[in-house]
């Protein structure tokens, strides 16, 4: 069943493997799948501008269900080239694979447990929303929760297939942090980026900014969220070898939101 999932990604991985394998020691299989997930299929803002509302107003969409479809696919086609690459060409080329995901990071509003709780939860519907099932073998179960049937269910021959192909490391691309509020307890407006974990992201507490401003207006410069971002994940991962593979300045995602 996974490799049914995205017959012609597994052609086209294959091909780069015969052809650059000799060259390219680091693949990775995809690159911030759960970011473009949420922008094709929660807020609409990049093709097929799928959504709903609350999170957006698109022609098409249903931004309750189809992010996670689109995501689970992903998972599965990311594990089936992680398959052609371990059993094609790997030995032979001494090479290594992994994936890369958007790293936000979050800290709580206030100092309550609300806000402690609703972190927990932007968390696993960020970066742990693709690598739990990956490595972990099942999606958070913080995404269960809220989710429940809608969330799609991997089978035990797809959960083989996952732990049979677990990451050799871990891309991160990390460019920020935000405050994150509670929207379970104390209702609030629906984040089009973070909404679906019911929380609202926020870039200032009491008046003042998380950190340094940059190029782009949500963006801030916030180095401890790195580290903590990285320590994280470290932990949760069981030490899997990881790499910043994104990181710096963001006016090339401040100007495509202007032209949204």
């Amino acid at each position: 069943m996974v490799e049914s999932r995205n017959p012609d990604f597994g052609y086209f991985a294959n091909i780069c493997f015969r052809l650059f394998g000799d060259r390219v020691k680091f693949w990775l299989t995809m690159n911030q799948p759960n970011l473009l997930a949420k922008f094709s299929y929660l807020n609409g803002w990049f093709p097929p501008g799928h959504c709903s509302e609350p999170f957006g107003n698109c022609a098409f969409g249903n931004s309750s269900i189809e992010p996670y479809i689109a995501g689970h696919n992903m998972i599965l086609s990311h594990a089936n080239v992680v398959s052609i690459y371990r059993n094609n060409y790997q030995e032979r080329q001494g090479g290594y694979i992994g994936i890369a995901v958007s790293a936000r990071w979050y800290e709580p509003l206030r100092n309550t447990t609300i806000d402690q709780l609703a972190v927990e939860r932007a968390i696993s519907f960020n970066v742990p929303w693709f690598l739990d099932p990956i490595i972990l073998g099942d999606y958070p179960a913080e995404m269960r929760k809220i989710l429940g049937p809608t969330l799609p269910e991997f089978t035990l021959k797809q959960k083989k297939k996952l732990h049979a192909t677990k990451l050799d490391f871990i891309g991160l691309n990390h460019y920020s942090t935000w405050y994150v509020k509670d929207c379970i307890f104390s209702p609030c407006e629906m984040d089009p980026m973070d909404g679906d974990a019911r929380v609202l992201s926020l870039v200032e507490r009491d008046g003042v900014p998380i950190g340094k401003e940059t190029g782009a207006p949500f963006f801030y410069d916030v180095p401890h969220g790195m580290e903590k971002a990285v320590m994280y994940y470290k932990q949760r991962y069981n030490n899997t070898p990881t790499y910043i593979t994104e990181n710096g300045v963001t006016l090339c995602l401040f100007y495509i939101l202007k032209l949204k």
